[in-house]
């Protein structure tokens, strides 16, 4: 082993903590816990939730320790009722709908409505007020305030490329989230190895 072998060799066992290039490839697969991706994830989804509070004017009052079940909740498929149940606040469904609007997460079934719902969004681009929508759409004012509010957060999400709502994703989905976190952390890694070595390298 020639001397740049052995300093690399160092810099990789002092990196991982392995003694052997085989026992380091073993443990990287199962270095990051469950619980490590959970804790991870969590800090993550609580940064998303207040750059959207402070991005948005949110309609909801609910805390951000609310927000953070209503986010988690929405992934395990929860009912919006489930989820006011489930909260600290004294919240019903309506609120929980409320909140998930302001955190773009639409479900497939709130663009069911008694009418045609791309029609609505035209409305709504239009300027059109609710009164106008009812008339138009042969419904009652209730109904299209409620789906006023889908359609508004449809046409905010857009804007915004549908970035939090992605992330959201990436981050509750067990397909994506553990092959994410290990990258990063193998890219950490990676960065603090080569920043020793870096200033050796003469062009």
């Amino acid at each position: 082993m020639d001397e740049k072998t052995a300093h690399l060799r160092d810099i990789f066992v002092e990196t991982t903590g392995g003694d052997t290039v085989t026992e380091a490839q073993e443990e990287s697969r199962g270095s990051l816990t469950d619980d490590a991706d959970d804790e991870r994830a969590n800090a993550r989804v609580a940064r998303l939730v207040a750059a959207m509070r402070e991005r948005y004017e949110f309609e909801t009052d609910l805390e951000p320790a609310d927000l953070h079940r209503v986010v988690r909740g929405f992934f395990d498929g929860d009912t919006d009722a489930e989820l006011a149940a489930a909260l600290d606040a004294d919240a019903d469904a309506a609120a929980v709908f409320t909140a998930r609007m302001d955190l773009h997460l639409i479900r497939d079934g709130d663009t069911d409505a008694p009418f045609e719902f791309a029609e609505l969004r035209s409305l709504v681009r239009s300027g059109a007020d609710d009164e106008t929508c009812a008339a138009e759409l042969g419904t009652e004012v209730e109904t299209v305030r409620h789906s006023r509010r889908v359609v508004e957060t449809q046409l905010e999400a857009t804007r915004a490329n549908d970035r939090f709502r992605t992330e959201f994703t990436e981050l509750l989905t067990d397909s994506d989230l553990s092959a994410r976190l290990a990258e990063d952390a193998r890219r950490d890694g990676l960065r603090d190895a080569t920043e020793d070595i870096e200033t050796d390298v003469s062009l």
